[in-house]
């Protein structure tokens, strides 16, 4: 598996890098020889002095298709690489778990699409306080391959978001699932 170590506003000691290294090489475990690719981390000091845990590790595992994120902060960088990495591994297992279960088919679960409240409006109570104005900070671009809800919400837990944007594999359609305020998740679909 390739590690790439990069610093931000912190210089990478061999130790220091050394150390991330072992940490995140951990979930190679839980793969094959050739599926776990590439872990990209970040290590980052928050120049901020308001902030009381101003040293974050930052991974992110690429597996196949699947991206997973880990971010944590403390106020010692070796604490936060050790939270980072278990942070990752849990998430791995999780989706281990997933996949072994849908190849056995041991696991009863609710569909998306059954959620309560799914089609419940989420932009209730969406109106913006006087004198806001919105602005488009970032941009990204990304390739959107064909997939179910499930597989969609497995994937937004992984990257640890509050919604996931994807190209439905029965309709073709682009589809949002978010998280809702109660917990359960919501599906946006074009109408028709």
């Amino acid at each position: 598996m390739d590690v790439a170590i990069k610093g931000r506003n912190i210089p990478v000691t061999e130790a220091l890098e050394q150390y991330a290294r072992e940490k995140v090489e951990r979930v190679t475990k839980f793969f094959d020889d050739g599926d776990a690719s590439r872990v990209e981390v970040e290590l980052l000091h928050e120049r901020n002095p308001s902030i009381s845990q101003p040293e974050v590790a930052d991974a992110t595992l690429f597996v196949g298709g699947t991206v997973m994120k880990a971010r944590e902060a403390s106020g010692d960088m070796y604490a936060s690489i050790d939270l980072m990495a278990d942070k990752l591994i849990r998430q791995v297992r999780r989706y281990r778990g997933r996949q072994i279960d849908r190849w056995q088919g041991q696991r009863e679960r609710k569909t998306v699409g059954e959620a309560p409240g799914v089609g419940d409006d989420i932009f209730e109570d969406a109106e913006a306080p006087a004198g806001f104005e919105s602005r488009i900070v970032r941009t990204k671009q990304f390739q959107m391959k064909p997939m179910g809800p499930e597989e969609a919400a497995m994937n937004m837990e992984l990257l640890d978001h509050d919604f996931f944007v994807f190209t439905s594999a029965e309709t073709g359609d682009i589809n949002v699932l978010y998280r809702r305020r109660d917990g359960d998740l919501g599906l946006i679909e074009p109408a028709r």
